[in-house]
Protein backbone atom coordinates (compact mmCIF):
# COMPACT_ATOMS: atom_id res chain seq x y z
CA UNK A 1 0.00 0.00 0.00
CA UNK A 2 0.99 3.37 -0.46
CA UNK A 3 0.17 6.95 0.56
CA UNK A 4 1.63 9.98 0.51
CA UNK A 5 0.72 13.81 0.11
CA UNK A 6 2.30 15.93 -2.45
CA UNK A 7 4.50 14.71 -5.21
CA UNK A 8 5.68 12.18 -2.45
CA UNK A 9 4.62 8.50 -2.06
CA UNK A 10 5.63 6.49 0.82
CA UNK A 11 5.37 2.86 0.58
CA UNK A 12 3.92 0.90 3.32
CA UNK A 13 3.74 -2.73 2.00
CA UNK A 14 6.07 -4.57 4.36
CA UNK A 15 3.07 -5.78 6.80
CA UNK A 16 4.56 -4.07 10.00
CA UNK A 17 4.68 -0.20 10.41
CA UNK A 18 7.99 -1.23 12.39
CA UNK A 19 9.76 -2.45 9.33
CA UNK A 20 7.74 0.95 7.19
CA UNK A 21 10.14 2.75 9.14
CA UNK A 22 13.10 0.98 8.41
CA UNK A 23 12.62 1.15 4.91
CA UNK A 24 12.45 5.07 4.71
CA UNK A 25 16.16 4.76 5.08
CA UNK A 26 19.32 4.67 2.85
CA UNK A 27 20.11 0.86 4.12
CA UNK A 28 16.03 -0.01 3.72
CA UNK A 29 16.09 -0.12 -0.18
CA UNK A 30 18.09 0.29 -3.05
CA UNK A 31 21.75 0.31 -2.80
CA UNK A 32 21.11 3.91 -4.49
CA UNK A 33 18.05 4.68 -1.87
CA UNK A 34 18.27 8.17 -0.19
CA UNK A 35 17.30 9.37 3.32
CA UNK A 36 13.73 9.65 3.22
CA UNK A 37 12.97 11.28 6.36
CA UNK A 38 15.28 14.39 5.49
CA UNK A 39 13.68 17.31 7.61
CA UNK A 40 10.94 17.37 10.18
CA UNK A 41 8.11 18.17 7.91
CA UNK A 42 8.74 14.74 5.54
CA UNK A 43 9.18 13.23 9.23
CA UNK A 44 5.64 15.01 10.37
CA UNK A 45 4.50 13.69 6.66
CA UNK A 46 5.27 9.72 7.19
CA UNK A 47 3.56 10.33 10.67
CA UNK A 48 0.47 11.42 8.84
CA UNK A 49 1.02 8.55 5.50
CA UNK A 50 1.44 5.90 8.58
CA UNK A 51 -1.23 6.58 10.10
CA UNK A 52 0.76 7.40 13.62
CA UNK A 53 -1.24 10.70 13.80
CA UNK A 54 -4.72 11.82 12.02
CA UNK A 55 -4.64 14.08 8.69
CA UNK A 56 -4.31 17.50 9.74
CA UNK A 57 -2.74 16.91 13.20
CA UNK A 58 -0.27 19.92 13.80
CA UNK A 59 2.88 18.75 15.53
CA UNK A 60 3.69 21.57 17.08
CA UNK A 61 6.52 20.59 19.01
CA UNK A 62 8.63 18.68 15.83
CA UNK A 63 11.87 19.77 15.25
CA UNK A 64 14.95 18.17 14.55
CA UNK A 65 15.43 16.07 17.92
CA UNK A 66 11.95 14.34 16.60
CA UNK A 67 14.46 13.29 13.89
CA UNK A 68 17.65 12.28 15.43
CA UNK A 69 15.57 9.69 17.60
CA UNK A 70 13.17 8.20 14.77
CA UNK A 71 15.95 8.22 12.50
CA UNK A 72 18.19 6.14 16.30
CA UNK A 73 14.89 4.01 16.34
CA UNK A 74 14.99 3.20 13.20
CA UNK A 75 18.47 1.61 13.02
CA UNK A 76 18.16 -0.41 16.48
CA UNK A 77 14.75 -2.34 14.61
CA UNK A 78 16.86 -2.84 11.44
CA UNK A 79 19.66 -4.26 13.48
CA UNK A 80 17.25 -6.03 15.30
CA UNK A 81 15.17 -7.90 12.24
CA UNK A 82 18.58 -8.10 10.38
CA UNK A 83 20.24 -10.11 13.47
CA UNK A 84 16.83 -12.13 13.64
CA UNK A 85 17.26 -12.79 9.72
CA UNK A 86 20.93 -14.03 10.28
CA UNK A 87 19.91 -16.44 13.49
CA UNK A 88 16.43 -17.96 11.38
CA UNK A 89 18.61 -18.70 8.26
CA UNK A 90 21.99 -19.53 9.36
CA UNK A 91 22.23 -19.60 13.17
CA UNK A 92 24.26 -17.13 13.45
CA UNK A 93 24.68 -15.40 17.62
CA UNK A 94 22.16 -12.35 17.26
CA UNK A 95 24.35 -11.02 20.77
CA UNK A 96 27.37 -10.90 18.78
CA UNK A 97 28.40 -8.04 16.52
CA UNK A 98 27.43 -8.05 12.97
CA UNK A 99 29.11 -6.48 10.28
CA UNK A 100 30.97 -3.79 12.64
CA UNK A 101 27.57 -2.69 13.93
CA UNK A 102 26.48 -2.11 17.96
CA UNK A 103 25.27 -5.15 19.26
CA UNK A 104 21.89 -6.89 18.97
CA UNK A 105 21.59 -6.66 23.25
CA UNK A 106 22.14 -2.46 23.13
CA UNK A 107 19.52 -2.24 20.47
CA UNK A 108 17.12 -4.20 22.08
CA UNK A 109 17.73 -2.16 25.50
CA UNK A 110 16.75 0.69 23.81
CA UNK A 111 13.45 -0.31 21.97
CA UNK A 112 12.50 -2.07 25.21
CA UNK A 113 12.74 1.50 26.68
CA UNK A 114 11.08 3.51 24.32
CA UNK A 115 8.33 0.33 23.96
CA UNK A 116 7.54 1.22 27.93
CA UNK A 117 6.32 4.94 27.11
CA UNK A 118 2.85 5.66 26.85
CA UNK A 119 1.64 5.61 23.18
CA UNK A 120 -1.02 8.49 21.98
CA UNK A 121 -4.74 7.49 23.32
CA UNK A 122 -7.18 7.34 20.43
CA UNK A 123 -10.63 8.82 20.85
CA UNK A 124 -13.93 8.40 18.06
CA UNK A 125 -15.89 12.29 17.58
CA UNK A 126 -18.52 12.60 15.72
CA UNK A 127 -17.98 14.73 12.37
CA UNK A 128 -20.21 16.88 10.11
CA UNK A 129 -23.13 14.10 9.18
CA UNK A 130 -22.35 11.99 12.68
CA UNK A 131 -20.01 10.47 10.64
CA UNK A 132 -17.13 9.22 13.64
CA UNK A 133 -13.45 10.03 12.29
CA UNK A 134 -10.57 9.07 14.61
CA UNK A 135 -8.39 11.47 16.49
CA UNK A 136 -6.15 11.67 19.79
CA UNK A 137 -6.61 11.98 23.11
CA UNK A 138 -4.14 14.65 23.57
CA UNK A 139 -1.30 16.46 21.37
CA UNK A 140 1.20 13.81 20.12
CA UNK A 141 4.48 13.85 21.60
CA UNK A 142 7.91 12.39 20.24
CA UNK A 143 8.20 9.86 22.94
CA UNK A 144 4.35 8.68 22.27
CA UNK A 145 4.74 7.87 18.91
CA UNK A 146 8.10 6.29 18.99
CA UNK A 147 6.41 4.25 21.43
CA UNK A 148 3.98 2.99 18.79
CA UNK A 149 6.88 1.92 16.82
CA UNK A 150 8.74 0.36 19.49
CA UNK A 151 6.01 -1.52 20.53
CA UNK A 152 5.51 -2.74 17.15
CA UNK A 153 8.97 -4.20 16.69
CA UNK A 154 8.86 -5.90 20.45
CA UNK A 155 5.10 -7.87 19.27
CA UNK A 156 7.10 -8.92 15.57
CA UNK A 157 10.22 -10.81 17.66
CA UNK A 158 8.22 -12.33 20.33
CA UNK A 159 5.68 -13.41 18.37
CA UNK A 160 6.59 -16.70 16.77
CA UNK A 161 4.31 -16.96 13.52
CA UNK A 162 5.39 -13.11 12.73
CA UNK A 163 9.37 -13.57 13.22
CA UNK A 164 9.10 -16.84 11.30
CA UNK A 165 7.48 -14.55 8.51
CA UNK A 166 10.06 -11.88 8.72
CA UNK A 167 12.04 -11.92 5.16
CA UNK A 168 14.38 -9.59 3.12
CA UNK A 169 13.30 -8.79 -0.52
CA UNK A 170 14.65 -11.14 -2.94
CA UNK A 171 15.60 -8.14 -5.95
CA UNK A 172 18.81 -8.03 -6.74
CA UNK A 173 18.77 -3.98 -6.11
CA UNK A 174 16.68 -4.20 -2.70
CA UNK A 175 16.96 -5.26 0.74
CA UNK A 176 13.32 -3.91 2.34
CA UNK A 177 12.18 -5.98 4.80
CA UNK A 178 8.81 -7.34 4.90
CA UNK A 179 6.52 -10.49 6.25
CA UNK A 180 5.65 -12.79 4.14
CA UNK A 181 1.95 -13.68 4.75
CA UNK A 182 0.99 -15.65 0.84
CA UNK A 183 -0.07 -18.93 1.21
CA UNK A 184 2.80 -21.50 1.32
CA UNK A 185 5.24 -18.33 2.34
CA UNK A 186 6.39 -18.06 -1.09
CA UNK A 187 6.45 -14.30 -1.78
CA UNK A 188 9.91 -13.47 -2.62
CA UNK A 189 9.60 -9.53 -3.03
CA UNK A 190 8.82 -6.87 -0.90
CA UNK A 191 6.25 -5.26 -3.54
CA UNK A 192 5.19 -7.59 -6.88
CA UNK A 193 4.12 -4.23 -8.14
CA UNK A 194 8.01 -2.90 -7.89
CA UNK A 195 9.96 -5.47 -7.80
CA UNK A 196 8.87 -8.16 -8.45
CA UNK A 197 7.79 -6.70 -11.89
CA UNK A 198 11.17 -5.67 -12.38
CA UNK A 199 12.23 -8.74 -11.93
CA UNK A 200 9.84 -9.97 -14.64
CA UNK A 201 10.92 -7.16 -17.14
CA UNK A 202 14.80 -8.46 -16.21
CA UNK A 203 14.25 -11.95 -17.11
CA UNK A 204 11.88 -11.52 -20.28
CA UNK A 205 15.15 -8.96 -21.75
CA UNK A 206 17.85 -11.91 -20.79
CA UNK A 207 15.28 -14.91 -22.54
CA UNK A 208 15.71 -11.95 -25.83
CA UNK A 209 19.08 -11.49 -25.54
CA UNK A 210 19.43 -15.22 -25.40
CA UNK A 211 17.38 -15.73 -28.46
CA UNK A 212 18.92 -13.38 -30.04
CA UNK A 213 22.27 -15.44 -29.78
CA UNK A 214 21.22 -18.48 -30.76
Amino acid sequence: MAAGRGAYVWRFDSGRICLDLVATGPAGGTPRAREQLDGPGRLADWLTAARLVPPGTVLRTLDATWLTRFRELRADVDRLMSAQLALAEGGVDPTRTQLGRPGYGSALDRVNSLAAEAPPGPRAVRGEGGTLLWTLSAEPGCAGLLAVVARDAVDLLTDPAARAALRRCAGGACHRLYLDTSRGGRRRWCSGEVCGNRERVARHRRRRISAKEI
